[in-house]
């Protein structure tokens, strides 16, 4: 005969079992399902992120690490978020973890994901990036270290952009920021043992023609001063916005999506697509 302390745990262990076979099964059905998988890592200074993901305003955290799944109209969602370990792409403690899954809509470009009474916006940039978005859909800004853009896990090639921004008067100087995955853009080359690339690109122009004039890149090479050189503002495909810093043979190439963001792509005009720990978009500092 079992004494009730037994019987007890016994019952503790099945329900413990059945909680975990219940979210493996969630896990494997939406890794199994899964149409769209995105993943990456953003800030976690939005207070509409924070409150979707149920994160206390109050907590100190760096930055999040996503991975959303999506199939049809399910998703489901795993992030982890914390305080960066400094040297690593990981957190403090290994962070903490949630899971989110329910309902997505489309309407257009737009992704709508909702949880209970929250709903969390992204813009499809094109198949391979989406961007997360205040409330009232404009693109949420980044930072120095991480940008509000996720990436495709398995990207296709494509020159689709469905954002394309208006040219307003340019000012006499302006700053973007960020950090990308590791890549040879001709202006500057990376070492070997690059883990990502630190981005502070100051555009100067000359307000009374509205003409750009110079540029100053910074960043992982600030010791040695930075690039400098001239700049330009190109027309791509379907009247898209352009800035190239350099010339025709060593360019970099950052497609103007709103006053706030900026993306970088190769010379055909393809966005350039990142993994888990960043993107390929640089985030307005002044």
């Amino acid at each position: 005969m079992f004494s009730n302390v037994e019987k007890c745990n016994k019952f503790v262990k099945i329900e413990a079992m059945k909680l975990i076979f219940s979210i493996l099964s969630i896990i494997y059905f939406s890794y199994v399902n899964a149409k769209e998988i995105y993943i990456g890592s953003t800030p976690a200074a939005s207070n509409t992120v924070r409150s979707f993901l149920g994160i206390p305003i109050a907590d100190s955290v760096d930055f999040i690490k996503w991975k959303l799944m999506i199939a049809g109209d399910d998703y489901f969602l795993q992030c982890q978020y914390g305080i960066s370990k400094p040297n690593t792409d990981g957190f403090i403690n290994d962070g903490k973890k949630v899971e989110v899954k329910g309902k997505m809509t489309k309407e257009k470009n737009y992704y709508f994901l909702h949880s209970e009474n929250k709903t969390l916006g992204l813009l499809q940039l094109n198949t391979n990036l989406l961007h997360f978005l205040n409330p009232d859909k404009s693109l949420l800004k980044g930072n120095g270290g991480w940008s509000y853009t996720i990436n495709k896990e398995n990207a296709s090639n494509t020159d689709q952009v469905n954002i394309l921004s208006k040219q307003v008067s340019l000012k006499d100087s302006f700053a973007f920021e960020g950090r990308t995955p590791c890549r040879n853009f001709g202006l500057i080359h990376p070492s070997p043992a690059c883990i990502k690339m630190k981005w502070y690109v100051v555009l100067y122009a000359d307000p009374k023609t509205n003409k750009p004039t110079t540029y100053h890149l910074n960043g992982n090479n600030r010791r040695e001063g930075g690039v400098r050189g001239s700049w330009q503002i190109i027309r791509g495909k379907d009247g898209r916005i352009i800035y190239q810093l350099g010339s025709d043979k060593d360019s970099i190439y950052l497609l103007k999506l709103d006053e706030n963001i900026l993306v970088f792509t190769d010379v055909t005009g393809n966005l350039l697509v990142g993994d888990k720990n960043f993107s390929f978009t640089l985030s307005k500092r002044w």
